[in-house]
């Protein structure tokens, strides 16, 4: 049994042959592979185009070393879609091909380009090059440590197509996994949603999301950020793996770091190395959005991991905070489904004990708005208990508007209203079927 991405696929059929370049990107070890050439040359070949028209080259194979000269892979490829009939050809792990200067200038040699050679030949000149071929549809995808989505479609200047892709939405994971809705809950929580995790044994997976990051995420962060050590990075993101859904800057990272490892690290560092963890699609951020001022605001910041299983494998699996967890595959999924997703903050003046009064600001988990839809949404285990349940839905109470209001529960129950008119919702319930 296959595990689907149809909303991936979906973008795919709808961008093909529209005359752009489509760049998948996406965290490492996501299926950006698995999307095009599996489950999108399936697709084609059920819609009846010819095996010999879909071309795919893997540009980090050794055979095809000779490829990885970008006038050679232009050619190459030239040379293989002649004719009239439309060739869709996937180019795997594009970064391979390296930049060399203007032949035109080094007497035609293939000549490297070195950090400060202006006139160059890269594979974004090939990429958009072969993008004009009336007959070819093209697709690429690379690894993140030289493929960043803001560094390539800023190269592109608009003149390609990103699909960006997540881990496995929890709609996706149970429409693979089958079974209980519950049973399926709790074992994302713990594992999340990295195709080749899912696929392992339980006792497997562990290993696996662990070994991702030393193998994989930081060696890339390390090799594309020019680090010499990974000791202040591993140590950094343990610490935003104990801060997830926490607002915090970098002045508290950095407070923390100098409580747990006894050594200073200044604010621009924390900075730094916070953006090489978005860059990688590791975190994702949370702003902070005045609900009543309509605007952004403040330097403080929540950060969520892209995986509950990734974030779980920096703290050892540890039983993890359920509430943060809950907070982190919400966030997740509501951009998955489209939705910008903020923090939500409001002031209001109350009274103290002493009778004085005094500026409060509220919080809800989040403020989501897709076109005309707008939620506020806020996250707990359970509201069995009257204070909890107070404490919750306290927010509401005081913000005057009519956007919609929801507690999601981790419980399964369906979606309803409270005496308030507040809407009342289980979590797989809101996951699988309110904001899909």
């Amino acid at each position: 049994m296959q595990i689907n991405r149809n909303r991936y696929l979906e973008q795919l059929i709808n961008t093909r042959n529209n005359g752009f370049p489509k760049v998948i990107t996406g965290i490492r070890r996501c299926g950006k592979s698995y999307l095009l050439k599996e489950l999108y040359r399936d697709y084609l070949k059920n819609d009846g185009v010819p095996v010999e028209n879909i071309i795919i080259l893997e540009l980090d194979d050794y055979r095809n070393a000779f490829l990885r000269d970008p006038l050679e892979l232009g050619s190459y490829i030239r040379n293989l879609c002649q004719g009239s009939d439309t060739y869709y050809v996937f180019l795997d792990e594009i970064q391979k091909v390296y930049t060399i200067i203007n032949p035109n200038l080094t007497d035609g040699k293939h000549v490297l380009a070195g950090k400060n050679d202006t006139e160059t030949i890269s594979f974004v000149d090939v990429v958009l090059g072969l993008s004009r071929e009336k007959n070819i549809d093209l697709y690429i995808t690379g690894s993140n440590s030289k493929m960043l989505s803001t560094d390539i479609m800023t190269e592109f200047r608009d003149k390609a197509v990103n699909i960006h892709l997540s881990p496995l939405s929890f709609a996706e994971y149970h429409d693979y996994k089958g079974g209980s809705e519950t049973d399926s809950l709790y074992e994302y929580m713990q594992y999340g949603g990295m195709p080749l995790a899912v696929l392992k044994k339980d006792d497997e997976k562990k290993e696996y999301l662990q070994n991702l990051f030393e193998t994989t995420y930081f060696s890339d962060i390390i090799e594309r950020n020019h680090l010499r050590r990974g000791e202040s990075l591993d140590e950094l993101c343990n610490i935003i793996s104990t801060l997830t859904g926490k607002l915090i800057n970098s002045e508290k990272i950095s407070n923390s770091y100098k409580t747990q490892r006894k050594e200073t690290i200044n604010k621009q560092t924390v900075e730094n190395y916070i953006k090489f963890f978005t860059d990688a699609f590791l975190i994702r951020e949370a702003r902070r959005y005045d609900i009543k001022g309509r605007k952004e605001i403040g330097a403080l910041r929540k950060y969520y991991f892209t995986d509950t299983g990734l974030r779980n494998a920096r703290l050892n699996f540890a039983f993890p905070d359920e509430g943060q967890m809950l907070e982190t595959i919400v966030y997740n999924e509501l951009c998955y489904n489209g939705y910008s997703v903020s923090v939500g903050v409001f002031d209001t003046i109350e009274k103290n004990d002493a009778g004085t009064s005094v500026r409060k600001t509220n919080e809800i988990d989040f403020y989501a708005k897709k076109g005309t839809l707008e939620y506020y949404i806020q996250i707990t285990s359970d509201i069995s208990d009257t204070k909890t349940k107070a404490r919750e839905i306290r927010p509401y109470f005081l913000i005057k508007d009519q956007i919609q209001k929801v507690l999601v529960i981790n419980k399964p129950i369906k979606e309803t209203r409270d005496e308030n008119g507040f809407t009342i919702i289980g979590m797989t319930e809101f996951l699988l079927r309110f904001i899909a």
